[in-house]
């Protein structure tokens, strides 16, 4: 079996790696000179870790990684717990894994690394994807095509794959911008906690968390506003505007806001959950067909987990390449689907309007603390309990049985 991988950010260089494992061809084209992400932190969460875990590079990850305390709850001017999960030992436990954070550059680094560097095409801009007689083509815009048993379009939002298979849709702008920047900070200060802390105001929503081995920490602040901004990690901003969207927040916001040096803008644009991301030998992978918004710290995981099952799936069907994508997508999308409208309606929760709506909001954190300590406030025990381990032991059982 041949794969070619159109894209290589973190789902690309992912499932290139897990494919390698398991003695698949594979090519990966990039359009940009060379493996490379934004400056930015990511939440890995239990089910990610438990994915990367299952490639075999779980070790090296925990090398790259900071361990929060706990994933906190805070009111947006008093700094008050609403509410508190502690990600300690029984939380690992439960899991079978951590809860980490990391640099994006780090976590791409940890699939990119390994691969050989035949196998990388750099400047290669796909411009469409087409079904052959045994497989799919790839063309590319200096004229140049490749051939393979099997396409993957893990070329994000803006999946060039996605339009020529699935056809063009229309990104939904929700009316949210999210402000990003990293504060270096040598280590953990007095002014911000070493946690996953969630900040939740009038219309806003702050997380802030150590990446860089508690070197940075990483701000990630939402807001309303009914002026477009555009869908992209590279518009900058100024801290000015920042600070100013925030005016009235907590004291230690504002100074940690006040430390930034460089700020991204970034519009959060949406999408409903496809239908359906196979169409003959041709699929999709990550932000591809399931982009989503980043309030439940899954844009990430969810490709990484993608990139497990979808490896296991053409591993286990060699020579029926139908029926791997086949169980792959009924394996993945009603996951996907589920953690994108959720993602879409924490947009809604994180940012009530009134006081009165968020103190019954958080009298509800209060009341879930009380009894279940491990799934208060954003109550994501259906996301950290998947294992995509189980996929592949699913698609051995009936061998072996």
């Amino acid at each position: 079996m041949k794969v070619g991988i159109i894209g290589g950010g973190i789902g690309g260089t992912a499932l290139a790696w897990a494919l390698l494992q398991k003695g698949i061809e594979v090519a990966i084209f990039e359009q940009a000179d060379a493996f490379g992400e934004v400056g930015a932190g990511v939440q890995i969460t239990p089910n990610a870790v438990k994915a990367i875990k299952g490639m075999g590079l779980y070790d090296q990850l925990l090398d790259r990684a900071f361990y929060p305390q706990a994933i906190v709850g805070r009111n947006w001017q008093s700094a008050a717990e609403n509410f508190r999960i502690p990600l300690g030992q029984e939380f690992r436990d439960h899991y079978d894994a951590p809860f980490i954070h990391i640099h994006r550059a780090d976590l791409l680094e940890l699939f990119a690394t390994g691969l050989p560097a035949g196998i990388c095409h750099f400047g290669a801009r796909c411009t469409g994807v087409e079904e052959t007689a045994t497989g799919a083509r790839a063309s590319f815009a200096d004229g140049s095509a490749f051939e393979a048993d099997v396409i993957v379009g893990a070329d994000g939002v803006r999946s060039a794959v996605r339009g020529s298979v699935f056809g063009e849709t229309a990104m939904r702008w929700t009316g949210h911008m999210c402000y990003r920047a990293l504060v270096p900070t040598g280590g953990v200060v007095d002014h911000v906690s070493p946690d996953s802390s969630f900040w939740m105001g009038p219309n806003a929503h702050v997380v802030t968390y150590y990446v860089k081995g508690g070197e940075m920490v990483n701000i990630v602040a939402v807001a309303e506003t009914s002026e477009w901004v555009a869908e992209s990690w590279s518009t900058q901003t100024s801290r000015e505007e920042m600070l100013a969207t925030f005016e009235g927040w907590n004291g230690a916001l504002g100074r940690l806001f006040a430390d930034v040096d460089e700020v991204f803008a970034w519009g959060l644009f949406d999408r409903d959950p496809m239908e359906s991301w196979v169409r003959g030998h041709v699929t999709l992978l990550g932000d591809a067909c399931h982009p989503m918004l980043p309030f439940l710290s899954q844009g990430a995981g969810m490709a990484i987990e993608d990139a497990l099952v979808l490896a296991e799936a053409l591993a286990a069907s060699p020579s029926d390449v139908p029926l791997a994508l086949s169980r792959y997508e009924a394996e993945r999308l009603p996951r996907t689907a589920r953690v994108q409208l959720e993602a879409r309606e924490r947009g809604r929760t994180y940012h009530l309007p009134t006081p009165e709506e968020m103190a019954a909001r958080d009298a509800e954190y209060a009341r879930r603390a009380r009894e279940e300590p491990r799934t208060t406030g954003i109550n994501t025990d259906w996301v950290y309990d998947y294992d995509p381990r189980a996929f592949a032991a699913g698609l051995r059982a009936p061998e072996e049985a």
